[in-house]
């Protein structure tokens, strides 16, 4: 059994998978948890970093860190500090006391102006059907492997709609082969994630799906 740390999470998804598996698994974030948990700490986890931790799993917030978000830097006064601000929290992280870590991130800027990533994952190789490229900063851990690939829908530039198969082996009738991008189940067509604008919108996308989260369970609590 090990100790194991997720920190900036209150949704408590990997926390339950861990906890699933035998871990002393435990959340922190500064928000309640969803799920009303007894393991879960609430409070910043800068504080509790120096405990006996065997694993340490953390999902800082990307607001300020992801490529998507950078572009306003320069247009919104105060950002660029925030950026800063983040990168500081993100580095606390990483050089945590902690044998084994990891910690995951959308493409930003964590890679340019820390070290670059170790690895991406998409939800889809893990039995989910969405698209959600992730990077993963790994310290004294393997990456994860690929548990289950779900194939996407594929739609033609024109607008026709097939299965991944129909696609590869006839391609479009009007367009010829290779003209369709893959979707997923989170995805529009034209390739937009399907949240809409909302007060939990980013929550809602932050959320670890399960199927990584099962993996992270059952490969890294060996």
């Amino acid at each position: 059994m090990k100790v194991v740390l997720i920190g900036c999470e209150c949704s408590g998804i990997v926390r339950q998978e861990f906890r699933k598996a035998g871990h002393d698994a435990w959340s922190c974030d500064i928000v309640p948890a969803e799920d009303g948990s007894e393991y879960h700490i609430e409070d910043d986890v800068l504080t509790i970093l120096d405990r006996k931790w065997d694993l340490g799993i953390f999902h800082p917030p990307c607001t300020y860190l992801s490529s998507s978000g950078l572009h306003w830097n320069g247009r919104v006064p105060g950002r660029k500090a925030r950026t800063e601000a983040a990168l500081r929290f993100v580095r606390r992280l990483l050089n945590a006391p902690i044998h084994r870590i990891a910690l995951e991130n959308p493409i930003g800027c964590i890679s340019t102006r820390i070290r670059p990533y170790d690895q991406t994952i998409q939800p889809y190789n893990f039995g989910e059907d969405a698209s959600k490229n992730t990077c993963l900063w790994l310290k004294n851990l393997p990456p994860l492997r690929h548990t289950k690939y779900i194939k996407p829908r594929m739609v033609c530039q024109c607008g026709r709609v097939y299965t991944y198969d129909e696609e590869f082996l006839h391609g479009c009738p009007e367009c010829g082969p290779g003209k369709a991008k893959p979707r997923w189940a989170n995805q529009t067509d034209s390739g937009q994630n399907k949240l809409g604008p909302s007060e939990t919108r980013g929550a809602d996308r932050a959320r670890t799906y399960p199927g990584i989260a099962k993996a992270m369970a059952a490969q890294w609590g060996r």
